[in-house]
């Protein structure tokens, strides 16, 4: 009986066709093809200087009524709302809409979809809840500014629910 040759298996090149090493750097074959970035490109265009006809005249401003986060001291002094104190940054941006959705379910920002509705005491824990896991899972990952504006607020509206739930009972 003759032995059957066995089919030998086909062998698999592995090329690594990434663009950068793992240090960040450009790989030596894509150095022709790839050029970086101009960082002024990256940059956020400015507006133009207004021009000095335009400022002569300026148009009267019209008081305009105050948001509806905007609170004002008893001696009409503006204080500083949540967009006012928070870092502009995408992440505090993501946030503030998690925060705002606490406050009206804590019944201390108005609803607009539910103006007479009382506090959601359950929904408002959920969204304090989901900040304290954002907060413990992006622990050392943010800027000291993201960081305490998360510490801030996470604060501020844990005091709030317990203040609610205590005034409920």
């Amino acid at each position: 009986m003759a032995k059957e040759k066995q089919p030998q298996k086909e062998q698999i090149k592995v090329t690594d066709k990434r663009i950068f090493t793992p240090s960040g750097e450009i790989r030596e074959e894509f150095r022709g093809e790839i050029k970086p970035a101009d960082p002024a490109a990256a940059r956020p265009i400015e507006k133009p200087a207004p021009k000095a006809a335009e400022t002569k005249n300026p148009a009267p401003q019209q008081q305009q009524p105050p948001a509806f986060n905007e609170r004002r001291a008893p001696g009409g002094e503006r204080r500083r709302t949540m967009a006012d104190r928070a870092p502009s940054t995408p992440f505090t941006a993501f946030l503030q809409t998690f925060i705002a959705q606490a406050y009206m379910f804590l019944g201390m920002l108005p609803n607009p979809y539910q103006p007479q509705s009382k506090p959601d005491v359950g929904a408002a824990r959920e969204m304090i809840d989901v900040l304290s896991l954002l907060q413990e899972k992006t622990k050392g990952n943010l800027t000291p500014d993201e960081e305490e504006f998360l510490d801030t607020y996470l604060g501020e509206l844990k005091l709030a629910f317990v203040k609610i739930t205590k005034n409920l009972a």
